[in-house]
This record gives C-alpha cells, sequence and structure tokens, in this order.
C-alpha cells in the first residue's frame, strides 16, 4: 500500500472540508441578514418551510449548516419545533445539489480543477477589498477554489492507490459481495462513521463518488455508503444541540428521525429501489450503472439515487410532521427549572458563530432578564410589606439568591457579546452588541438596588424601627407604578430595532420621577409635622429614591436597545 497516496488522499479531504467552509461562510455573509430574515419568518405552511430549507441549502452548498442554523433558531425561539421540522426536510433534499455540482463540475471532462488558480487569482485580490460584499465575494470564490482543489486532489489520490487492482480492497467487495443484505448493511454503517468523522457530508460524497466505478466500488456498495452518510449528517445538528435549551434538542432529533426513518425504509426496499434507479437511467445519455458500467454513469446514477431517496422520504413524512412533533416532545421532555437555579435559556455557546444571531440570542435572553428582574421587584414589595420574621426572612434570602443570579446572568451576557464583536460585524450589528451591553449592565444594576433595599429593610428590621400604614401605602402604589414601565421594558426588548418606539416608556419614566418628587415633599412635611421618627424617614427615603434609580435604569435599557436617547 502507497501511504504517500492515503497521506495525500488525507490532505486533499481536509482542504475540501475546508474550502466547502470557507465557500459556506463567503455565502452566507453576502446573504447577510437577509437569508436569516427569510429563515426567521417561515410560516406554519410546512411546504413553504422544505422550499426554505432546499433553497438556503442549495445556495450555501451545506446541510450541517443549514441544520445548526435551524437549532440555533430553535434555540432563540425565532422558529417553532414544526417550523423547524420542514425546513430540514427541505434541507435533506437541498443537500443532494451538492452530489449534483461534484459530478457536473469535478468528474466531468469539463473540470473546474482545471480553473482552480484562474479563480483564485480573481476570489484572492478581493479578500483585500474592504467595501460592500466584494470581501465576502472573494471569500465565497476562494472556498470554491479549494473545494475542487481539493477534489482534484482526492481523485489523483484515489487514482494513485489503484484500487481496482489491489489485492487487498478487491477481496473486500468480493467479501461484501457474498454478504449479500448484511454488507448492505455493514456499509451503511461505514458511511455513518465516516461522515461523523469527517463532520461533512458533502466531504463523504465527494470520497464516495472519488471510489465508484472503475476505482473498484459497485454502484450498489456506494449507495448504501450515501445511506449511511444521511444518518451521519444528523450527528453535527445534535452535537450543536448539546449545549442548546430542550427546543434545540428536540428539533436535532426530529432531524435524527427523520433521517433515520428514511434510511430504514430504503433498506427495506434497496434491492428493488436501486434496480429501479436503474431502469431510469438506462433511459439517460448515461446509462445504467449496472453490468459493464462507465465511471460516469455510476457517479450520475448514485446522484440520482440520493436526489430520489430524499424526494420520496420527504413526500411520505411531510404528511408526519405532527407525529415527529409528538414523538421528539415527548422523548425530549422539559425538566423544567426553579426560578433561583442560573441558566442561559437562549444563548447556546457554540451552536452557530454568526454575529446577527447572537444579537437575536441574547436579545432573547435580556427578555428573561428582565422578567426575572420583575419578579424580584415583585419579592421586595412582599417584604416592604412583609410583618412575621419568618416571612421576612424567606423573602430576604430568596433576593439574595436573584441578585447573585442576575451577576452572573450578566457576566455571561457579556461574555458571549464579547466573543460575537470579536468577529467581523457590520456597522449595524456593532451598534446593536454595544447596545445590548449597555442594557445587560443595567439591568444587573437594577438587581443591585434590590439588594440594596433588602438589606435595608432587614437593618430596619434588627433595629425595631417601623413604618407606618402611610408609608406602606405610598411604596405599594410606587412599586405598582414602576411594573408598568417594567412591562414596556420587556415589550421593548422582544420588539425589532426598526419598529420599536420607546415614546411610551420615556413618558412612564417621567411618571414615575414626578411620583418620587411627591413622594419626597410628603415625605419633608412628615418629618416636619414628627409623623414618624428619623431613622423610619431615612429607610423610607432611600427605598423611594431607589425605586426612582429603577425607572431610570428601565429607561435606559429602553434607549441602549434603541439607540436613541429620549431623556
Amino acid at each position: 500500500m502507497d501511504y504517500t497516496e492515503i497521506l495525500k488522499l488525507v490532505g486533499a479531504l481536509g482542504l475540501f472540508i475546508y474550502g466547502m467552509m470557507v465557500m459556506s461562510d463567503g455565502i452566507q455573509k453576502m446573504a447577510g441578514t437577509r437569508m436569516r430574515s427569510i429563515l426567521g419568518s417561515i410560516t406554519s405552511s410546512r411546504f413553504k418551510g422544505i422550499f426554505t430549507g432546499f433553497f438556503t441549502t442549495t445556495l450555501i452548498q451545506s446541510s450541517s449548516a443549514t441544520t445548526v442554523m435551524i437549532v440555533s433558531f430553535v434555540n432563540a425561539g425565532l422558529l417553532s419545533l414544526r417550523q423547524a421540522i420542514g425546513v430540514i426536510m427541505g434541507a435533506n433534499i437541498g443537500t443532494t445539489m451538492t452530489a449534483w455540482l461534484l459530478v457536473i463540475f469535478g468528474f466531468s471532462k469539463f473540470s473546474l480543477g482545471d480553473y482552480v488558480f484562474p479563480i483564485l487569482a480573481i476570489g484572492v485580490p478581493l479578500l483585500f477589498v474592504n467595501r460592500g460584499n466584494w470581501k465576502n465575494l472573494g471569500e465565497f470564490l476562494v472556498g470554491f477554489a479549494l473545494l475542487f482543489l481539493g477534489l482534484s486532489g482526492m481523485k489523483e489520490a484515489v487514482e494513485g492507490l489503484d484500487l481496482a487492482n489491489s489485492a487487498g480492497f478487491r477481496s473486500m467487495i468480493a467479501y461484501l459481495s457474498e454478504k449479500g443484505f448484511l454488507g448492505i448493511m455493514m456499509l451503511v454503517i461505514v458511511g455513518t462513521i465516516v461522515t461523523v468523522v469527517v463532520q461533512s457530508s458533502s466531504a463523504a460524497m465527494a470520497l464516495t463518488l472519488s471510489l465508484c466505478g472503475t476505482m473498484g466500488l459497485p454502484f450498489e456498495m456506494a449507495a448504501a455508503i450515501v445511506l449511511g452518510e444521511n444518518i451521519g449528517t444528523t450527528i453535527t445538528a445534535n452535537i450543536a444541540a448539546l449545549v442548546g435549551n430542550v427546543h434545540a434538542k428536540r428539533a436535532a432529533r426530529a432531524h435524527f428521525i427523520f433521517n433515520i426513518f428514511g434510511v430504514v425504509w430504503m433498506l427495506l426496499v434497496f434491492y428493488w429501489f436501486t434496480s429501479g434507479i436503474g431502469w431510469l437511467m438506462q433511459h439517460t445519455q448515461w446509462g445504467s450503472p449496472f453490468g459493464n458500467a462507465n465511471d460516469e454513469s455510476i457517479r450520475y446514477s448514485l446522484s440520482a439515487f440520493h436526489t430520489v431517496f430524499n424526494i420520496i422520504n420527504t413526500l411520505i413524512l411531510v404528511w408526519f410532521v405532527s407525529l415527529i412533533e409528538r414523538t421528539v416532545v415527548r422523548f425530549t421532555p422539559s425538566k423544567g427549572e426553579e426560578d433561583e437555579v442560573f441558566k442561559l435559556e437562549y444563548i447556546g455557546s457554540g451552536i452557530l458563530a454568526t454575529p446577527e444571531l447572537s444579537v437575536l440570542e441574547a436579545k432573547k435572553e435580556l427578555v428573561k432578564f428582565g422578567q426575572l428582574l420583575l419578579k424580584m421587584h415583585k419579592k421586595t414589595l412582599k417584604l416592604v410589606n412583609a410583618t412575621g420574621k419568618k416571612e421576612q426572612t424567606a423573602l430576604i434570602i430568596k433576593i439574595k439568591s436573584y441578585e447573585e443570579v442576575t451577576d452572573r446572568i450578566h457576566h455571561e451576557i457579556s461574555s458571549f457579546l464579547a466573543k460575537a464583536s470579536s468577529k467581523e460585524v457590520s456597522e449595524s450589528t456593532s451598534e446593536q452588541i454595544r447596545g445590548l451591553l449597555g442594557a445587560s449592565s443595567d439591568l444587573e444594576s437594577i438587581g443591585d438596588i434590590y439588594f440594596n433595599m433588602a438589606m435595608q429593610i432587614e437593618k430596619k428590621t434588627k433595629d425595631k424601627v417601623w413604618f407606618d400604614q402611610k408609608q406602606r401605602d405610598y411604596l405599594t402604589k410606587y412599586f405598582s407604578q414602576i411594573i408598568e414601565a417594567y412591562d414596556e421594558m420587556v415589550s421593548n426588548l422582544d420588539q425589532k430595532v426598526e419598529v420599536l418606539n420607546i415614546s411610551k416608556a420615556a413618558e412612564l419614566e417621567q411618571e414615575i420621577n414626578a411620583t418620587r418628587d411627591k413622594l419626597r415633599k410628603k415625605h419633608l412635611k412628615s418629618i416636619e409635622k414628627q409623623e414618624y421618627n428619623y431613622h423610619s424617614g431615612l429607610i423610607y427615603n432611600n427605598l423611594f429614591s431607589s425605586l426612582e434609580k429603577v425607572g431610570d435604569y428601565i429607561i435606559s435599557v429602553s434607549e441602549y436597545i434603541s439607540g436613541k436617547n429620549l431623556i
């Protein structure tokens, strides 16, 4: 065995995978937020979802990228599970276009491998152009060229191995042929393992195409390997979902169920189906892949097998989307979590390294952050009115734990956004990230205020200082007024920047300030009239002043999100 050729094959495969990644990244950057808007605006129509998945995967030439993106959207709450299943089905059809692209432009007489350097001559200079999408276009062209350079290297390495005349390879093929259906099953496993190892069904397909025909791999065995690749490609999304929430995990499981079901029914009719493909191809210019078929016939037949299989599988399962949804929900139940347990729900580090999606995920997390602070606000109100020592102690412990949670959330969101901003981002995305960082910091400051209020109330109780009923009533009304501002802030966090209007938030902030001024005047008069003692008045003044600061931070969050400053 020529180990030099094996190393050359591995290197060429690596170059192919790298080229695929660069090309996919380039096209995603060129499409920018438009492609993510297309995915994010999918309706409940399963057929529209299928078309979207097909179109997206055909465009970026990577089903793994599409499915990981889908998992991210589900993780961020931008797609429902049912919508995601439809897109995944379309992605499975879209990935078959890669095989046709490779066969037509990589293995035919007109091979793009011969034009790699002219393509690089155009693409590389564009990498140094920083205007518009020219740099992204250059990245796409460089990736495209590297992909076909890697494919050309794979072809040469496989030819150099001369597997057709290798006694070991021939005996292995003969052994698998003798095993019949068991041999087919073994090759499905091989296809799965290869795809999991290289983390790219496109690369596995390119390798399979290189081994077809006179290289020694018959059509039926190659088809079995392709079925294994369909299973292996689901592993990528499932790995991505490991750090996601329960919804992301369900989307990844749905992808796995869809592909597994397809492979199972295909194995039951495998020989009839491959014979049907042979009959179909016999009526084309390429001819049947059986008998003394040439390489071109086998490769085109394999592409046809891959496409027809995925189309039929989608046409069967599209009517069972609800069943798939119920199945994954049943087998991936939500464990739920207590409020005091810290766990980011939407941010899944490593799921998708695109700054635009990071912004969407972080905004969803800030919505949850705001809702947590609203609970903290209501707990503090209960603490103000609590009279029993046991109740007060329980509420103070809860507020302390909330404050620790807010610190950790702020730290995680800030770290997440810092990583996103370190990548190449547009000016608008950069502005949004700065706004989200500011909003996160303000939300954390609100948590600190409630903690300080709880400490003051705790000290008040220890010093045996009491509020009269009038003080409690005023504070209760002030707390209730701020709840409306919270609701508006959370609503603003959940809005798109383009349609966001913070004028109502500004009005509520002015009302909060006006209430603070009224309370201060009444407080000073009560002090003059000696209606309550000095220590009680001091803590009371600190509490309503703290609530006014909460109002300041609440409007500041809306300003950061909108990029506007109305106060």
